[in-house]
């Protein structure tokens, strides 16, 4: 994943109906608005402290944040306290996203790593982010779990199985039950986590997944906005995992923060209006744009196991002092998992 994904974005914009696939910042403006407007929330219940560093990882085309900055010019005094940190590697992403925020009301820069984002009270989303973060993939056989592989059949790639099981992971509950572990997205969500816990703020991730524990090979490829073989054809598809939240959150909590969520898209995105959201844009519009506005509510709030209101999922963590966030309910404790 990490071979493949590194050189299939750092060669094509994959959004669009040009690309790949869409992410809900492209299908309306309401989605990246409303983020701003909690941002707007949460920056009050922080004290409104200066020096804010507004970060998103994996921005895409820029589209959430430039969104997100018009949402927040309701509020100046946001916008004097804020500078945006983009987290992005791919050279052409970095030019559409500086397409995109050219007239942006804050300054804007560009960083590989969190880590190289200036150290400041934080405020952070991550909408599809940490889906595209490599897993480990284990499968149960009579030997134990055995870490699934990729090698050659002939010239083309095929899965393998290590022999020697990982006598760590303990017992399968049946045999051919796979195991994902993502050692990535939690190593990334303990340094978020030490980020927020030191210097004050929160993050907003934003994702399709699950509140674990379960077991099953999520692993898929998209191209041209259809399933692929996620082994035909490397580097020239997307490839993801569904996000294990409950890993997420145990690993930010084992770092002192406060869990908010998990909640579905659909009811984060009502609760924080977007159906009167939509329906003050609708006001404005032509009956072709009022038409559009209605499909793109359907599509990011729609019912459904395959509707993005209902596949993806919210969650937030916050420092310690932060009680309460919009659209998500605080939860009292996160149990550890092996």
């Amino acid at each position: 994943m990490s071979l493949c994904l590194a050189h299939y974005y750092a060669t094509r914009d994959p959004l669009g109906q040009a690309g790949d696939f869409t992410t809900a910042p492209e299908i309306g403006q309401m989605f990246g608005e409303l983020i701003g407007l909690w941002m707007l929330e949460v920056w009050n219940g922080m004290g409104r402290p200066g020096g804010l560093r507004l970060v998103e990882l994996g921005p895409g085309r820029g589209t959430l944040m430039a969104d997100l900055l018009r949402a927040a010019r309701l509020m100046p005094d946001f916008l004097a306290a804020a500078s945006v940190h983009l987290v992005e590697t791919s050279p052409a992403l970095r030019e559409r996203q500086g397409e995109t925020l050219r007239s942006a009301p804050v300054p804007v820069s560009w960083h590989d790593r969190l880590e190289e984002v200036p150290e400041g009270p934080t405020l952070l989303v991550a909408n599809e982010f940490f889906d595209a973060l490599p897993v480990r993939q284990y499968v149960a056989t009579e030997r134990g779990w055995c870490e699934r592989l990729i090698g050659l059949e002939g010239d083309a790639l095929a899965f393998g199985l290590r022999p020697e099981p990982e006598p760590a992971l303990g017992t399968p509950p049946r045999l051919g039950a796979v195991l994902e572990w993502p050692a990535a997205g939690i190593a990334a969500a303990q340094g978020l986590a030490r980020r927020l816990a030191r210097q004050t703020g929160a993050a907003l991730l934003i994702d399709y997944g699950y509140w674990g524990p379960a077991f099953g090979d999520t692993l898929q490829a998209v191209k041209g906005h259809a399933y692929a073989d996620p082994l035909a054809d490397p580097g020239e598809a997307d490839l993801t995992t569904h996000v294990d939240f409950h890993r997420i959150a145990a690993a930010a909590a084992g770092e002192g923060l406060r869990i908010h969520g998990m909640a579905t898209q659909g009811d984060f995105l009502q609760a924080l209006g977007i159906a009167a959201r939509t329906a003050a844009l609708k006001r404005r519009a032509t009956p072709a744009q009022a038409e559009g506005l209605d499909r793109a509510l359907e599509r990011l709030t729609g019912r459904g196991p395959e509707a993005m209101g209902e596949l993806f999922k919210v969650l937030a963590l916050s420092h310690p002092s932060l009680e309460a966030v919009p659209g998500l309910a605080a939860r009292p404790t996160v149990p550890a998992r092996t």
